[in-house]
């Protein structure tokens, strides 16, 4: 073996402790979010993994399925500090990012910080607060920082924005532009829990307030969970994976056979979908992607990104549907790996 091999099994092993590492930690901070929240297993995973992937969350789902008490306890499991902001139509961005305040006593301005500066942020209907509020959000969740009169303020490290929408009220509300809703990673649809669930939930809420029964502990700390970010960011990720992300996110371009799709995803379509794919693999104890992994999250990551035509709002089509179309039109293609990944780093 070769000095060169040496060096490349080197760093293949220590890439593979740690993946090892941060799927035991991940694992056990996920447990630990379960002692909790009963059942959304999806949901619990896709924020695990755009915390890994450094990217954001837009959850629709209807009142009452715990999308509150899930990011509390994720913010309680991972040592972060956590805000919950009620976006409304008063609302204004000095609310959100912060402002400067004058004192008379110094004759000088002091900057209040807003609830924004935080690690996991529970922005609840973001569609009830207006355009304006909303763009100071989203600016936040892309720059990772506020700019308040001449100076520039970073927002604490990891940082997750969590955002809710009511889908089944429209009255007093401000729908978020397709251009807003594509800075979201995820866009993840919580449907009602199944009857054995829903049966925990209601037998728990016999002790009082849903989740006062239950403490959980602080498992990992904001420091730990950058290391697993940057662990993330170091998953092999073959050239066919990342062919096979952006063959799903073309075909969602194409004009399928019923003229559903007006316009299809973005390149951040296939930016987010590999992105994603290595931290999801990471949470699996892999420290390579795999085609599965991309699709495993295909829907979540290109729903929100596809414009539908009228006809196919009118025929009550759902970007779902078109979705597994694209899933079905696409072939995953066969990954083999072993010495071919290693040679490859």
């Amino acid at each position: 073996m070769t000095l060169e091999e040496g060096r490349l099994h080197a760093v293949a092993d220590d890439r593979v402790v740690a993946a090892r590492e941060a799927h035991d930690a991940l694992e056990t901070a996920l447990f630990e979010v379960k002692r909790v929240i009963v059942g959304q297993e999806a949901m619990l995973e896709r924020v695990l993994v755009a915390l890994l992937a450094g990217g954001h969350v837009l959850l629709e789902g209807v009142p009452g399925l715990a999308k509150t008490l899930t990011i509390k306890t994720v913010a309680d499991v991972l040592g972060g500090s956590f805000k919950r902001l009620q976006f409304t139509p008063d609302l204004v961005p000095s609310d959100l990012v912060g402002t400067r305040i004058y004192r008379p006593d110094t004759g000088g301005f002091d900057t209040e910080l807003g609830p924004v500066f935080c690690n996991f942020l529970l922005a609840d209907e973001i569609n009830r607060a207006p355009a304006k509020v909303q763009s100071a959000l989203l600016e936040v969740m892309q720059e990772s920082q506020v700019t308040i009169g001449h100076e520039s303020h970073p927002v604490p490290q990891p940082f997750l924005t969590m955002a809710t929408q009511n889908p089944i009220e429209s009255e007093g509300t401000y729908p978020l532009p397709e251009a807003q809703v594509d800075r979201f990673m995820f866009k993840l649809v919580v449907d009602y829990p199944d009857a054995r669930d829903e049966v925990a939930v209601v037998e728990r809420s016999l002790g009082g307030t849903m989740g006062a029964g239950v403490r959980v502990r602080q498992v990992l700390s904001p420091a730990a969970l950058e290391r697993y970010q940057a662990a993330a960011a170091d998953v092999y990720v073959d050239r066919r994976v990342m062919e096979y992300a952006v063959a799903l996110t073309t075909a969602t371009r194409e004009h399928d056979e019923h003229g559903w799709v007006e316009f299809g995803a973005s390149p951040r379509g296939s930016i987010n979908l590999v992105h994603s794919a290595r931290a999801l693999a990471l949470l699996r104890g892999r420290d390579y992607a795999l085609p599965v992994d991309v699709r495993d999250l295909s829907r979540d990551v290109l729903r929100h990104r596809i414009v539908l035509t009228y006809e196919a709002l009118a025929a009550g089509v759902g970007a779902d549907r078109v979705l597994d179309d694209v899933l079905e039109r696409v072939r995953m293609p066969v990954v083999e790996l072993g010495a071919e990944r290693d040679g490859g780093r």
